[in-house]
């Protein structure tokens, strides 16, 4: 950006952290929405008033009620019910993956400009899919906030937030990678309960978040290179680190590989 342009626009850190505040879903979409079309307008600057606060709790609605992962009920795919429960687990990714997004734009700075350009279009992106998986549970009767949900998303944020190539590492390229994996058989379910509008939905979400994870596979890569590191030997060993070197399969290679994965990573991890 011009130095005019950086004396006078506002700070795209300001601001991302504007949009992590708001705890509505309208306030937290629609931000999310204007920040990332700001920011292609290139109205704003990389000018930093004050650094990255070391925790940050990102502002949501006052429902759902936040449970840890094994208290939430078990419900059967091929009733109302579950299928409500199923959208509303979805819904609750996708809020916390605009969270996540803007998380990286806030925290993360001295990054190459295209870095918060790739995080705020995933941040835009996954506002739209959160207000596709919400006209959709509406649809079925619910609302988002009405099943309970964990935190466990928004827990790995904060487990990374001290180093850029470990937040790349593990919240795109292992929590985010594994719904490449499970998508295709929720999509085959769901067809077989004949909600043909799902299937679609979640189309949309698989192909952009092939678009995520392998933005997430470039900036490891790009972190990996600027420490000297061998990037297939580093994320084995934040694997090890931090998933005690265990990812379960099945995985999605045609997926995977599209998003930035190597064969040699994902023969790895199958243990071939």
């Amino acid at each position: 950006m011009n130095e005019s342009v950086e004396k006078v626009a506002p700070s795209l850190f300001v601001e991302a952290r504007r949009c992590l505040d708001a705890c509505s879903l309208e306030d937290k979409t629609s931000l999310t929405q204007q920040l990332a079309a700001a920011w292609r307008r290139g109205e704003l600057s990389l000018r930093e008033q004050q650094p990255p606060q070391t925790a940050v709790t990102a502002g949501h609605p006052q429902n759902p009620q936040l449970v840890a992962p094994r208290d939430l009920p078990k419900r059967s795919f091929y009733t109302p019910v579950g299928r409500a429960a199923l959208f509303h687990s979805i819904a609750h990714i996708e809020f916390n993956a605009i969270n996540l997004a803007l998380d990286a734009v806030y925290r993360f700075r001295g990054m190459p400009e295209s870095f918060y350009g790739d995080w705020l279009k995933v941040a835009d992106e996954e506002a739209y899919h959160f207000g596709l998986i919400r006209a959709h549970l509406q649809q079925l009767g619910y609302e988002y906030g009405d099943f309970t949900a964990h935190s466990g998303l928004w827990e790995s944020a904060q487990q990374t937030a001290y180093d850029v190539m470990v937040r790349m590492a593990l919240v795109p390229r292992v929590l985010e990678a594994r719904g490449l994996d499970v998508a295709p058989a929720i999509m085959e379910r769901l067809a077989r309960t004949g909600d043909d509008e799902a299937v679609e939905i979640l189309k949309i979400i698989q192909r952009d978040e092939i678009g995520h994870v392998e933005i997430g596979s470039r900036w490891f890569h790009h972190c990996c290179a600027e420490r000297g590191l061998d990037s297939e030997a580093t994320f084995f060993d934040l694997i090890n680190q931090y998933m005690k070197g265990v990812l379960k399969g099945p995985f999605n290679i045609e997926a995977r590989l599209k998003a930035g994965f190597s064969a040699s990573e994902l023969n790895k991890l199958q243990g071939v």
